[in-house]
């Protein structure tokens, strides 16, 4: 018995098994041989012959067979040996491989490596040279097939992520160089209206948080600057400074239709900026009066009332910057909270939280007691003549809790806005109260002053209160016009807010025409 079965019989054939393994005959022969099991060696045992291909491990899946007794003959012939080929002087043999076994051993100058072997053409035999015969050259090298270029794929380089990326940057950068391009100002006109109108829109949010929160914003910014210095080199508006007691109030028109302030204590020779978007423009006024800049107050964190806070504060070393740690104030030193106070000179100048248009908005409150005039409220965004603005981070809710904190005051507080929308708004008063006789008083007066370019700032919240649809959803007039009606609860604040909000989407509508 074979040691290597260690009397494994299983999985055999029964009672016979093709051999595997004979070294008597040629690789490929086939001879016919007897093989039984160990425990079938009996007499009676019947021995049939099998066929099988000695030299291989074909029958038994690569096991040795336990025993082999090859037949008595006649056995067929087996293939004779091929002759060994003969290689001329000088040329060394091709290493074996793994089928090339009995190959001739290298000979000659060129074994011991002096260059590849000389192929022969098919069919060729080689021919002796004698011994001092010089050696062939070697042939060339056969060229190597160059690998051939893969099928052009279908599938999109980067993936469709990139694509839809690279197309998303494209259309912004579209529809800025539109609103950008001083040769379309009606579709400018149109498409921010659109955008405006539509301000829960997917694409709006997109752009108001890269003008927001990005270095696009501020390069948008530097563009509208540049445009409005070379369209208005003194100004969108004639203003006309307001002098009480000491204390001086001087409006600064920037950009297209904003509002910088200063205000000044005469006596002291102090000035605090309010927005001051552009720098060049402020440094300006600064300088004509005289005065030292010691303060800014920043009242929200669009860059058309913050860009000129980095200029001015490294200008003058002593200038603080005022503002909300909420909005994310450029340049801010000196955060304020709700009902904090900021003491310069005589001036006492209250901060006021009214979010809505941006989620850290402030309003700034020049008390008049101190010097004896009125008090001066600088609305920012939140509140203009006859409008409000836009609720960007609030809902209608935020945005009248906030024009309610306005509404508190007293009504001979002068409106210091930030921006020119004075004709634009009342017509939009026109249409929703068109029998409104206090607004068209201020019309008429609005539409004189603005043909002469001259400022319509400031405004009394007394008369605001008689024309500006925003302060006045608690009118019985308007909610039965506008107005939803009473709340699932009745509750009046509810149906305040639902007008509210029905009343900023038609003026965006009005705005866009």
């Amino acid at each position: 018995m074979n040691e290597r079965t260690n009397g494994r019989t299983d999985g055999w054939m029964d009672g016979w098994q093709l051999t595997t393994r004979s070294s008597r005959f040629p690789p490929a022969a086939r001879v016919p041989v007897l093989v039984s099991r160990p425990e079938d060696h009996s007499r009676a045992s019947p021995r049939l012959p099998c066929w099988g291909r000695v030299g291989g491990r074909e029958a038994d899946g690569g096991r040795d067979p336990p025993s082999v007794r090859p037949l008595p003959g006649p056995y067929p012939a087996p293939a004779p040996p091929s002759p060994p080929r003969r290689w001329p002087p000088g040329r060394a043999r091709p290493r074996a491989t793994r089928g090339g076994a009995g190959t001739a051993p290298p000979s000659g100058p060129r074994a011991a490596g002096a260059g590849p072997p000389r192929r022969l053409p098919p069919g060729a035999r080689a021919q002796p040279s004698p011994s001092n015969a010089p050696p062939a050259p070697p042939l060339p090298r056969p060229r190597r097939a160059r690998p051939r270029a893969p099928a052009p794929s279908m599938a999109w380089p980067g993936g469709p992520a990139l694509w839809l990326w690279v197309a998303g940057c494209g259309l912004l950068l579209l529809v800025g160089v539109l609103l950008a391009s001083p040769r379309s100002r009606r579709a400018r006109r149109t498409l921010r209206g659109l955008l405006m109108a539509r301000s829960k829109r997917l694409l709006f949010r997109i752009g108001y948080s890269l003008y927001t929160r990005t270095w696009l914003g501020y390069l948008f910014y530097r563009q509208q600057l540049r445009r409005a210095r070379n369209r208005y080199p003194k100004g969108h508006s004639r203003t006309q400074a307001r002098l009480f007691n000491g204390v001086k109030v001087l409006p600064i028109p920037v950009l297209s239709d904003n509002y910088s302030y200063l205000i000044i204590d005469t006596q002291a020779r102090l000035a605090v900026a309010v927005d001051p978007s552009d720098p060049q423009a402020v440094q300006a006024s600064i300088e004509k009066e005289g005065v030292n800049l010691v303060a800014i107050l920043c009242t929200h964190k669009h860059w058309d009332h913050s860009g000129g806070n980095r200029d001015l504060s490294r200008r003058h070393q002593d200038c603080r910057v005022y503002g909300s740690p909420q909005d994310g104030i450029p340049y801010l030193t000196h955060p304020l909270c709700h009902q904090d106070v900021v003491s310069v000179g005589r001036l006492q100048i209250r901060a006021l939280a009214t979010p809505g248009h941006t989620q850290g908005h402030l309003v700034y409150l020049l008390d008049g007691e101190p010097y004896k005039g009125p008090s001066c409220l600088f609305s920012g965004d939140l509140l203009f003549l006859s409008g409000c603005g836009r609720t960007f981070e609030g809902t209608a809710e935020t945005m009248l809790s906030s024009l309610d904190t306005v509404l508190g005051l007293e009504d001979d507080t002068l409106l210091w806005p930030g921006h020119e929308y004075a004709e634009e708004n009342l017509g939009f008063a026109g249409v929703v109260e068109p029998e409104n006789l206090a607004r068209e008083r201020k019309m008429q007066w609005v539409q004189r002053q603005r043909m002469e370019r001259k400022s319509t700032c400031p405004s009394t919240l007394g008369e605001e209160r008689s024309y500006n649809p925003f302060l006045r959803t608690h009118c019985l007039v308007l909610q039965e016009a506008l107005g939803p009606g009473p709340g699932p609860t009745g509750d009046d604040g509810y149906s305040r807010a639902q007008l509210l909000e029905k009343l900023r989407q038609l003026k965006d509508l009005h705005k866009s025409k």
